[in-house]
């Protein structure tokens, strides 16, 4: 590791840290109702959306009720964004000519831009045309991070009210998401992305002849509305195949930065938004230390990693003198723009996030640098994770800790002053046992099956025939994919042709466990938990803003991720690294399981 790499490290942790409070109280005053210093610019807009859709925002609602709201939603936008794609060839705003999109893929992308997953299994400029890509997922990134915030402003209030059967209004609350929170700082960011040379426009795309005399198609577009809100929603869909790493959408070292700081900034924000409404800070602070604990471990084994590079390449005659790493760190799939600190802590990032925006190839990471993101996406992306989805993700985590604590030393387990019984329990497992049937269950049928020549859901073969590698770094694309969709997360070891009927399908179907099948249990869990009646603090109660807490809470993570999913890990990175220091590679252009030098 370099001392420029640590500093840009701290630099953004201090500036995420600084921004943490602030955003907090004014998620908490948008949430609560009371006015703020965009009132007088933003209400009268609330106030029209309200009337549009005949909203009574003084009205509220059960947690049934209100998971049936963002589930009629959801299935209303899917359905537009599926139509958007099968029939843009008649639509505006198309200047390419691009013709309708296949039904398995339509499917999925309009399942992945609705779940806030924004898995991308086909080339977006060659694809998507201009009205697709802003009415259709430019669109849905609003729409879809909206649905994540409002439902995690509704499990909050589950924990701060008590004896109450409501959880709040999803209409106002998605309305109060996109007005106050998600397009202003939309609007703000896309200039200042602008004004780094992220494009915006309109324009056909530009034939130029380059220096060899042939004909080269420069793809253009309204890219910097895009770009801001995939990052804010953390969403992760890029305009362009290589996503972040392309110059229009990711052109300088501050764009760079910008971006990094968008992912983490509302679910950071929220962590305060939490404590301020359960009414006491420091239990906002706690999840907050826990997400930075875990945030932070994972930068400090992917950056070294990545800085160490792979032992093998002297050997192989790439480089010159024979060193026990490679000089430099490993560069492969690396923007030299950016270099190897900002693309690590870039994968970090979006991993610990619900985001899947890339600056850099996971597939050409190391072993244990690509194993980081992976793992960062099975633990539940709660490190700070998705808008909304994040924070509820790591209250999950945080009942299942006080339930441990409560069984180690025989007593009823509480948090915020609230009993955790059997359907919280249950609620809680029941989302954690989803999230690992769909990884697991998917990859392993990923992994094995073979379809005859008459099969219409794949092409005749192995599934496997659709990996650029095979032994266990194939197993890991495969494992990255479905993680990747189930955690609603849409980057990818992007050496795997996921555009295929069966890997649209199922990646699609991962997606919807991922999100719905893990959202309706929590929001259950907050009804629950608001229905209660609060007990008073005694001298055996546990404290949840306490070190202790954090690291326990910690502890929890970690335990959970190892025993789930430690078996597949060790079969693909983990046996990987060992192959790979024993001159063992994997590679497209080398042939698996060869010993080099």
């Amino acid at each position: 590791m370099t001392a420029s790499g640590l500093f840009q490290i701290a630099l953004y942790f201090l500036v995420l840290l600084a921004l943490t409070k602030p955003l907090g109280l004014y998620m908490n005053r948008v949430f609560q109702g009371e006015r703020t210093f965009m009132h007088r610019l933003l209400r009268p807009f609330e106030v029209a959306i309200y009337k549009l859709c005949g909203i009574d925002e003084r009205a509220e609602q059960h947690w049934t009720r209100y998971a049936g709201g963002i589930l009629l939603f959801s299935v209303a936008t899917l359905l537009v964004t599926y139509a958007f794609q099968r029939l843009q060839q008649w639509l505006p705003l198309n200047p390419q000519g691009l013709g309708p999109i296949s039904p398995d893929s339509s499917f999925n992308t309009a399942m992945s831009f609705t779940t806030n997953t924004n898995w991308q299994s086909y080339v977006p400029e060659t694809t998507m045309s201009y009205l697709t890509q802003m009415a259709g997922l430019a669109t849905h990134n609003f729409f879809s991070a909206a649905v994540g915030l409002a439902a995690g402003i509704a499990v909050i209030r589950g924990f701060a009210r008590h004896s109450v059967k409501t959880v709040g209004n999803f209409g106002v609350d998605l309305t109060r998401s996109l007005v106050y929170v998600l397009l202003p700082i939309s609007i703000l960011g896309a200039l200042v992305l602008v004004s780094q040379g992220v494009i915006q426009n309109l324009a056909p795309y530009t034939k130029i002849a380059t220096l060899e005399g042939a004909t080269q198609t420069i793809a253009h577009g309204p890219t910097a509305s895009q770009e801001v809100i995939k990052m804010l929603g953390i969403n992760g869909g890029g305009f362009f195949n290589a996503n972040s790493a392309h110059p229009y959408e990711n052109p300088t070292p501050l764009s760079n930065f910008l971006q990094m700081v968008l992912i983490f900034v509302i679910p950071a924000g929220l962590t305060y938004t939490f404590g301020k409404m359960v009414r006491d800070t420091r239990q906002g602070w706690a999840i907050f230390a826990a997400m930075s604990i875990l945030f932070l471990a994972g930068v400090f084994v992917t950056y070294p990693a990545e800085q160490g590079g792979n032992p093998n390449l002297s050997k192989l005659g790439i480089e010159s003198a024979p060193t026990a790493s490679q000089p430099g760190g490993n560069l492969e799939g690396k923007e030299v723009r950016f270099g190897i600190a900002n693309s690590a802590l870039f994968a970090v990032i979006t991993t610990d996030a619900s985001c899947g925006a890339v600056n850099s190839m996971h597939d050409s990471f190391t072993p244990l640098g690509g194993m980081i993101p992976l793992l960062n996406i099975q633990l539940g992306e709660i490190i700070f994770g998705g808008v909304g989805s994040g924070l509820y993700g790591m209250l999950l985590f945080a009942v299942l800790s006080v339930f441990i604590a409560g069984l180690m030393v025989g007593r009823t387990p509480e948090y915020l002053c609230k009993k955790i019984e059997q359907k919280e329990v249950k609620m809680a497992m029941l989302s954690v046992l989803v999230a690992a049937l769909s990884i697991l269950g998917f990859s392993a049928f990923g992994s094995v099956a073979h379809f005859p020549k008459d099969s219409y859901i794949n092409p005749p073969g192995p599934t496997t025939a659709n990996l650029s590698n095979n032994g266990p770094h194939g197993l890991s694309q495969v494992l990255y994919a479905y993680s990747s969709g189930t955690g609603n997360n849409g980057s990818a070891f992007a050496g795997i042709n996921a555009n295929t009927p069966f890997f649209n399908t199922t990646i699609g179907l991962a997606m919807f466990a991922g999100r719905f099948l893990m959202m309706i249990p929590l929001l259950a869990m907050a009804g629950s938990q608001a229905a209660k009646k609060r007990i008073p603090v005694s001298a055996g109660t546990f404290p949840t803003h306490s070190p202790l807490f954090v690291a326990l809470l910690v502890g929890v993570v970690l335990i959970v991720g190892a025993l789930t999913y430690f078996p597949a890990l060790s079969l693909g990175p983990i046996v990987e690294h060992y192959l790979m220091h024993d001159g063992k590679l994997f590679s497209l252009l080398l042939n698996p399981g060869v010993v080099w030098g």
